[in-house]
């Protein structure tokens, strides 16, 4: 819109959210921060949430085996009360029904919104952790143990995540062309060009 660049924001939110692969785990850092830039000019409070979420996932199972929260800057003194509570996301599976049970678990007055939203957020990020993590160790698409590997986990942890990874579809039709995430550009050929590329589209419209 005209004018966004010039215009000082009124409010600003920042998420950061890191994973990084460990032995057995993955282990996400995500963070918070809530900032009104316009208020130390006019000496009010510029700088309102900086919170803090970790937690480890077990990479065979995906299920959140440790979490910590911390809260660095809030409003109210009494906010850090709901630090351990955030413990209690031990035991959740991210890939699956991970939002109802962060919800049910932590929503409205059961937790606090800033964290509960930011546990949210750290669910389909150790998703892409972990293709992420296979794009780096460096499989080749056509490596038959390879291969297996990312179409199980492919297919296991992202079925019905949206609509490209809908049973049956886009996704999964890909995977069986022998297309693998990270190593066939990005964004991924489409069906019909990977199909034309197999030879199974020879003759299509």
């Amino acid at each position: 819109m005209a004018g966004d660049q010039e215009a000082e924001p009124v409010h600003r939110r920042t998420i950061e959210i890191d994973a990084f692969e460990e032995e057995d785990t993955y282990r996400v850092v995500g963070r918070l921060r809530d900032e009104r830039p316009w208020a130390a000019a006019v000496g009010q409070v510029q700088y309102l949430h900086d919170m803090v979420l970790e937690v480890e996932v077990a990479r065979t199972s995906m299920t959140i085996v440790a979490a910590r929260a911390t809260m660095h800057r809030f409003p109210h003194s009494e906010c850090p009360g709901i630090e351990d509570a955030f413990g209690g996301l031990v035991g959740l599976n991210v890939a699956r029904g991970y939002n109802r049970e962060v919800q049910a678990r932590f929503g409205r007055a059961l937790g606090c919104s800033h964290l509960e939203f930011l546990a949210r957020a750290i669910g389909p990020v150790v998703v892409q952790a972990m293709t992420s993590a296979g794009a780096r160790s460096g499989y080749h698409p056509r490596a038959e143990g390879a291969g297996r590997e990312v179409v199980a986990s492919a297919t296991r942890w992202l079925a019905d995540t949206c609509h490209v990874w809908a049973v049956g579809g886009v996704g999964e039709q890909k995977l069986a062309l022998g297309w693998r995430p990270g190593v066939d550009g990005y964004p991924s050929p489409t069906l019909v060009e990977l199909r034309r590329r197999t030879g199974e589209g020879a003759g299509a419209d």
